[in-house]
């Protein structure tokens, strides 16, 4: 693959993986390591088309339904969040069943809990069709109003007795401001949670490339098209002076013509050896300044499920006895080995158990 010789790149700190996908990633391959294949994953684990086509390879099986599911295979349900039917139908039809829910989608679906039992009229904020979206309007759909647009808060019919405000995490920061303040002129005293329902690395990740737009001739961000973060953080570059921003999902994706300064990202789903394989494409000729924002050392442990079937099989016998690929095989607690390190090493082993 040709190099493209830019001047500079302008790298974004934070990026690429969130501690939600790195919880979700991880346990999918730990799901992969415990169980012949295949496994099956309702919904993509995350909205990145590098990690699906990797776990695909290793035997992962994405389906729509959990009807897809032969019964009794193990299944693990996306990050993203799955409608209360949908995860009973996985304990019911698997003998193995995993929620690897991101906590903070869980904090919005109990805000949707509370308030309908308490009443009130929910307008949620969210992508339609998006597997969040769907995941959380199906907590209480007789309470809940999903709108994308403050056009769409404009057609709403007029809500009598207590509103409740609640959105998807991965929004936009400005589009989600905007529409907020909609509301609150609309139904003063509406209800919303004290702590944003924004992704902290949404967050963090759209004020990073808020730096780089203004700094540099051309934003590349890395991540899929049906990723909310990921098209969030290429709305907020253009919003914030970049002059032309390409969303790629990968090197092969970069334009040949790219020139001066070229600020990088990645989305929250996006493994970091893409992002320094989009670099090495670059290859800029006076090297790589990182943006710094924020550090983030959040870290969730694996699904409850997942962790009760780690200690059972370390009470029966240890794990590398059971597992001969015991190299990357991971314990109940590990939060310092990086998800797209743990995926490359297992596709690494993989490609040497087939060799002849």
């Amino acid at each position: 693959m040709d190099h493209v010789d830019v001047e500079k790149v302008l790298l974004a700190r934070p990026r690429g993986f969130c501690a939600g996908v790195e919880m979700a990633i991880k346990s999918l391959t730990w799901m992969v390591r415990i169980f012949e294949p295949p496994v099956y994953c309702f919904h993509e684990i995350v909205h990145n088309k590098v990690v699906v086509a990797r776990f695909e390879q290793l035997g992962v099986r994405f389906v729509n339904a959990i009807s897809d599911v032969p019964a009794g295979s193990p299944v693990m349900l996306s990050a993203h969040g799955s409608a209360p039917e949908t995860v009973e139908c996985a304990r019911r039809r698997s003998a193995v069943s995993v929620n690897a829910v991101c906590p903070l989608v869980t904090k919005v679906h109990h805000e949707v809990r509370v308030r309908s039992r308490r009443g009130s009229s929910i307008i949620y904020v969210g992508h339609k069709n998006h597997d969040e979206a769907l995941g959380t309007v199906a907590i209480a759909p007789d309470s809940i109003t999903l709108i994308e647009t403050e056009a769409e808060l404009d057609e709403m019919a007029e809500i009598s007795g207590p509103v409740a405000l609640i959105s998807q995490t991965t929004l936009s920061m400005d589009d989600w401001a905007e529409i907020r303040e909609q509301v609150i002129r609309k139904y003063p005293g509406i209800w919303m949670a004290n702590k944003s329902d924004l992704c902290f690395a949404t967050t963090n990740r759209q004020l990073a490339v808020r730096e780089l737009s203004s700094r540099s001739d051309s934003v590349v961000v890395i991540g899929s098209e049906n990723s909310s973060n990921t098209i969030a953080l290429e709305r907020t570059a253009r919003k914030y002076g970049a002059s032309h921003v390409y969303r790629v999902n990968g090197p092969f994706e970069l334009p040949d013509d790219l020139v001066g300064v070229v600020g990088v990202t990645a989305g929250a789903s996006a493994p970091e050896d893409v992002v320094e394989a989009v670099i090495e494409r670059l290859n800029p000729k006076h090297g790589v300044d990182e943006i710094l924002v924020s550090e983030e050392e959040e870290y969730f442990p694996p699904p409850p499920e997942l962790r009760d079937i780690l200690k059972v099989l370390t009470a029966a016998v240890s794990l590398a006895l059971l597992c001969p690929r015991s190299d990357v095989m991971p314990t109940d607690n590990d939060s310092s080995s990086d998800a797209s390190s743990i995926l490359g090493k297992l596709l690494a082993s993989l490609a040497r158990s087939v060799q002849p």
